[in-house]
Formats: C-alpha cells, structure tokens, sequence
C-alpha cells in the first residue's frame, strides 16, 4: 500500500492466494466434521461402558477392553476429542477419558488416550484400539481383567489377584482407615481405593515409569494436590511382588502408612517437605505398635552406632526411589524420628497442627520457619539439634 503502481503478475500472484483461501476454508469443515464424528462415535462408546451394554460397545469398534471392565463400578465415563489426525479411512485421535469411580470419586480422574479408527465401506468411522497416550500410565483394565472386591471403608481393584487376596488387602485397608483418623482426625472421606496389579512391572506401567524405580518398594499413593475437596479419590498403588515379602505387621504399616498420604493429602502442597509428609506417615503407620525405635529405623541407628549422626533433616532428593537403598531407608527413618519426637515433646495434637501448617503456605521457602514459630515456638536450628540429640539418645 506504499504506493499506486501497478506490479507485473500481481493479478496472478492474487489468484493463488485466493485458491489457497479457498482450500483451507474448504478444508476446515471437512476436518471438523470428521471430528464430530469421531466424537459421536467415542459418545456412543462411553454409553455402552456405562450401561455395560457388550452389543452397543461392540458397534462403536472393537471389543477389546470392555470385559476387563466389568468388575469396576463405574458413575462416569466418557471421552473428549483433543486432536484428530486423518488419512484416507484411517485416523489417530488424541482423547481425553474421565472416569469417576461410584462411591470414591467426587470429580473425574482424567488420563490421555491414543485412539486408532478406521471407516467401512459405509463411511461409518469404528474404534480399532484405544491405548494410553505415549506419556501417560496404564488404567488398571489396561493390564487384563478387574476383579473388584469391596472392605467397609475400602475398593480393591485388582488383575491377576484371587478374591481370597483382594480380601486381604481390604482387611488391611479397613483397619487402617480408623487408625489414621485416631492420629489425623475425621476430617477426610474416610475411603480408600487399592489398586492391585499383578507384579512389578504392572505397578510401573499404572505409574507411566520404568519397573526399576519401584523395585523393593511395597506401595506408593497417586493424587491430585491443589484441587480441594473436589479431587478424585487417590489411589494406592501395590507392588505386590514387595508386598509379598513382608509379614502381617509389615503389611499393615505399609498398608497405615499409604492411608495417612490418602487423609493428609488436602494438607499437603508444593510447601511440604518430604521428611515431613513420609515421616508423618510412617509415624501413624507405626503409633501404638509397640516396636523399639531401633526396630523401626535400623539403618539410621546402624549409622548413629558409627558415629555418623545425620547433620540436618533429609532433603526431597534424598528421598528418590532410584537411588541408594541405604540412603532412601534412612531418609524415611528420619523424617520418622523427626515426627516422633515432635509428638513426644510437643503432643500428637500439635504434630497434626504443625503438619497443617506447613501445608498451608503456597511455597517452600518459609514455611517449615514459620511453622515451628507459630505452632512449637522453636526454629528449625533448635529442632535440628533437639532432633539430632533424640536421634542419638534413641537409637546409639
């Protein structure tokens, strides 16, 4: 527009811009109607899930998937298209699947899926796979058929596992739930859901993570941090090739321990220290047990006994799975003996409250100060030299 001359071969270059323009608003329809199709299709998938209707299901593409679901009571499901990406009859959708587990859940869990589809001869588009999308874990009917058995307080959901030991896990579960409101308070939902898959390697693909990085650990506890009362039920995730190894008490502990995570976790923000949220747990899985502290925490007193008392809590990293055993047991051992002896010299009621506290800040830095301040009148140099003190007098 700088100027009025006429440029040689400006109509042509006019033209194809306008051929162009033509294409992709021709184009554009096309797409989002292919789009709205897969979309129709993935309702009509979902509706089936929910009815638990096998013919219904079965017209949407394969059955695959759908038998494995049988067992698992279901509120919600369903399906949102995120990104299509067609050749010919063929295409790739990116999709979101919500779930809301009956009773548990009181918003959905939401998870990536990779879907393949394919159109007949009619042009009807039919669901040809439906994985889990390349970053995100495994759901538990990914790995073969759910058997479901439900505790009082408890949903175990498991593949590869008898009735006979789902039941177990739920008795586990059961008992456990009232043991950490005694420690915790009411103040949570007071349910839980177990996840049980049937090895090692299982565990690993719920988690979206190598099996190496689980191995020798008993259970870990899945959840959203940050989302209030709304968040879906978390999930503790077994390994049951660790589990197996441990006697009844054990067992229990552990079972105590990944419950505390399940109560405490509207409490627990980007602000908590690991020491804090695993020795918190560890401290309710172990109140009233009855065990010596040296029991409870061999590999920080086989250190102590060597003269080599820790110089400071444990930092998060310490608490990594893929590291050294002997270091990550002692890091758990600490972070226990650091809430013990906040209860045994300030109360249980004030280790609860400590606990809030910390949570409450919207950042790391501070907050630990701050609440020791507020809530046991120290700093956390006193602590740490109390802390080392009980650590020497407790387990040298």
């Amino acid at each position: 527009m700088a100027g009025r001359r006429r440029v040689p071969g400006a109509p042509v270059v006019a033209l194809c811009l306008l051929l162009v323009s033509l294409v992709a608003c021709g184009g554009g329809p096309v797409a989002d109607g292919v789009r709205a199709e897969v979309q129709s299709l993935l309702d009509r998938r979902a509706g089936a899930v929910l009815d638990r209707d096998a013919a219904g299901y079965a017209r949407t593409g394969t059955r695959a998937g759908f038998d494995n679901l049988r067992a698992v009571p279901l509120a919600d499901w369903s399906y949102r298209v995120t990104a299509l990406d067609r050749t010919g009859d063929t295409a790739t959708a990116s999709a979101d699947l919500s779930y809301r587990v009956e009773g548990h859940d009181r918003s959905p869990v939401t998870t990536a899926r990779t879907l393949r589809l394919s159109r007949d001869a009619d042009g009807r588009w039919t669901v040809d796979s439906d994985r889990p999308a390349r970053k995100s874990g495994q759901q538990l009917w990914d790995q073969g058929p759910v058997r479901a058995v439900r505790g009082e307080r408890a949903l175990v959901l498991g593949v590869g596992q008898s009735e006979a030991e789902l039941r177990d896990y739920a008795g586990l579960a059961d008992r456990a739930v009232p043991a950490v409101s005694d420690a915790w308070g009411p103040d949570w939902t007071r349910r839980v859901v177990v996840l049980v898959p049937e090895s090692l390697e299982g565990m690993a693909g719920l988690l979206g993570s190598p099996a190496s990085s689980y191995r020798g650990i008993a259970a870990v506890t899945t959840g959203e941090t940050g989302t209030g009362e709304r968040a879906p039920a978390d999930r503790i995730i077994v390994n049951p090739d660790a589990f197996g190894l441990l006697g009844a008490p054990g067992r229990q502990v552990v079972l105590t321990h990944e419950t505390t995570h399940v109560a405490t976790r509207a409490h627990t923000s980007a602000a908590t220290p690991l020491w804090l949220s695993e020795g918190f747990a560890d401290w309710v899985g172990y109140r009233g047990g009855g065990r010596a502290p040296a029991e409870i925490a061999p590999e920080l007193a086989h250190a102590v006994r060597r003269g080599e008392v820790p110089a400071a809590l444990p930092d998060d990293a310490d608490f990594g799975f893929s590291g050294d055993a002997d270091r990550l047991a002692r890091a758990y051992e600490s972070g226990w003996t650091a809430c013990r002896l906040i209860a045994d010299r300030w109360g249980e009621e004030r280790l609860g409250a400590f606990y809030r506290a910390v949570g409450a800040h919207r950042q790391r830095e501070g907050a630990v100060e701050d609440a020791m301040a507020r809530v046991l009148d120290t700093t956390p140099e006193e602590f740490t030299a109390r802390w080392r003190d009980h650590v020497r007098d407790r387990l040298g």
